[in-house]
């Protein structure tokens, strides 16, 4: 079943770039470079874990995106360049997204809850760029694309990591395009991480006991991966997302081998079958993954390769994995929009006073951080209910901690602040859920309870932090008839006279920095201390 609307025009037996000049990867770089955030790397360099050191190093100083175009081994393959790091910091986000330098992290989300809203749906194209090369039978290998070991503990090289692998539901047709890890096992051989419990994971129980057709895109522009890596509900296609961000319908074509259409303008295509039979599995692994530990291997299917499609000169796109202090990544930057995703699912769900939400970079996701307006008893366990009753729980919301209006969720000394003094676990402030579903990627939980071929998912128990203040505490006249003592803070009137008076003390520092935020903490909790 395929609704996307078609544009009408007969197909060119020859695609002509020129009449796409939509957004791509190659619009991206342009943007990048124009920004001073490309650098091409014309000095040799190797495959085999130099790359993943190079863009472990660039990545920990916020560098800029790399266009590796000297690779060993590849000089007189089909493909000689690899695609890295291009967004892998706030700057890059923002540049995608259109905001200013000075856009904090909380306007980012906001913005992206708003621009989810407006889905632009997709059209199909009678061809484009990404069919100047077909190639099927003897002539697909997939060692002719510069596909890095990105550790060196990893199995194998990794040819699946910042990529869209598109499948489609058969009895709605609607698409999913998700971000899941692949290993190169042969040269038309992909083994594939796949949980059941996954979006494309329900598309493959549904075509049992026949292959479920597959494709897989390297390189367009990035917010496919943007998108891809994100927890959209069910209902929503992340091609109609890709579009909001872009402001226009993403162009699509037809695969050669299978039902499924990906960007007219992408880079490189793999076309495929996943067989579901695990007589057919192969190990997959070990690999790097994203809590910053090595992975087991583990039997896996395997995505048998029946076409290849790339344009001319392509290039790869690629990431390394791994998330830990001070070694963030590009996938942990995708958590803007499932910050954005999360907060809209709450909204839809009926759940108010929210006034922010962070899904947390160096865990992934797995732990998140709400802000509320704190209305009623029991708010706080109700969010948490509900993230942990999402389809993104697989990966993300193992810890919930739920704070009020004064208490900064981007500040961990704010957090930490208020973990110490709202937070009694004897009255009930600390819930735990589970054992139920979770990450089968964690090593917090022992191997065996991991199985994902044996039990469909990893196990995770889920913890609530409710660092609000508590409701069960009766208002006091010493307190003002508040629920909870005031704090220690400046009042309004001394606040402006000691502000105005503040050169003349002669301390030597501004009041005020250049942004024109309060540097005296007190100062800030005096305009910021909601009353109750």
């Amino acid at each position: 079943m395929n609704t996307l609307p078609t544009l009408s025009g007969a197909a060119n037996p020859t695609p002509d770039p020129d009449q796409h000049g939509g957004p791509d990867l190659r619009s991206w770089l342009a943007t990048l470079e124009a920004a001073g955030q490309l650098r091409r790397i014309t000095a040799p360099v190797h495959w085999n874990e130099e790359i993943g050191a190079i863009t472990r190093a660039n990545l920990c100083l916020g560098g800029p995106a790399l266009l590796f175009e000297n690779i060993v081994g590849h000089a007189d393959t089909r493909c000689t360049k690899l695609l890295t790091s291009a967004l892998g910091s706030r700057s890059q986000v923002r540049l995608m997204l259109g905001l200013p330098d000075d856009t904090s992290d909380a306007q980012i989300v906001a913005h992206l809850r708003d621009t989810f809203r407006n889905p632009v749906a997709p059209r199909v194209v009678p061809t484009g760029p990404v069919k100047q090369n077909i190639l099927d039978g003897a002539d697909i290998d997939l060692a002719q694309f510069p596909v890095p070991k990105w550790h060196g503990e990893d199995g194998g090289r990794y040819i699946d990591t910042f990529c869209g692998v598109v499948t489609q539901d058969p009895v709605t047709g609607r698409d999913n395009i998700g971000v899941y890890r692949g290993m190169i096992v042969g040269r038309d051989q992909i083994a594939k991480l796949l949980v059941p419990s996954q979006g494309w994971g329900g598309h493959m129980a549904q075509y049992k006991p026949e292959p479920m057709p597959v494709a897989v895109v390297y390189g367009w522009h990035d917010v496919l991966p943007f998108c891809a890596g994100s927890p959209f509900p069910k209902s929503i296609c992340e091609w109609d997302m890709m579009g909001a961000l872009l402001h226009r319908p993403v162009d699509l074509v037809a695969c050669e081998s299978v039902p499924l259409h990906v960007p007219a303008t992408a880079e490189i295509v793999v076309e495929g079958f996943i067989d579901p039979d695990p007589s057919t599995f192969v190990v997959e692994g070990p690999f790097a993954e994203y809590p910053g530990f090595m992975g087991d291997a583990a039997p896996a299917p395997v995505l048998h390769v029946t076409r290849i499609t790339h344009r001319d000169d392509p290039v790869l796109r690629g990431t390394l994995e791994g998330i830990r202090p001070g070694a963030l990544n590009e996938d942990s930057i995708v958590n803007f929009a499932r910050s954005a995703i999360s907060w809209n699912t709450l909204d839809d769900l009926g759940i108010g006073g929210i006034t922010d939400l962070w899904m947390t970079e160096v865990t992934n996701g797995q732990n998140t951080l709400v802000q509320i307006q704190n209305r009623y008893r029991g708010h706080a366990q109700q969010i948490a209910s509900a993230l942990w009753g999402t389809g993104g729980s697989m990966w993300f919301h193992k810890n919930v901690m739920v704070v009020e209006e004064d208490i900064d969720i981007h500040d961990p000394v704010a957090l930490d602040w208020a973990m110490s003094y709202r937070v009694n676990a004897g009255r009930g402030d600390i819930a735990f859920f589970g054992p139920g579903l979770g990450s089968s990627l964690d090593p917090s939980t022992p191997p065996e309870h991991n199985d994902t071929n044996k039990y469909g998912a990893g196990e995770w128990t889920r913890v609530l932090i409710d660092a609000t203040r508590s409701w069960d505490i009766a208002p006091r006249e010493t307190w003002g008839g508040r629920r909870f003592p005031p704090t220690d803070r400046l009042t309004p009137e001394l606040e402006a006279r000691i502000a105005a008076r503040w050169q003349e003390y002669g301390i030597g520092i501004p009041y005020l920095d250049d942004a024109g935020r309060e540097r005296l903490t007190l100062a800030r909790l005096s305009k910021r201390m909601p009353q109750v």
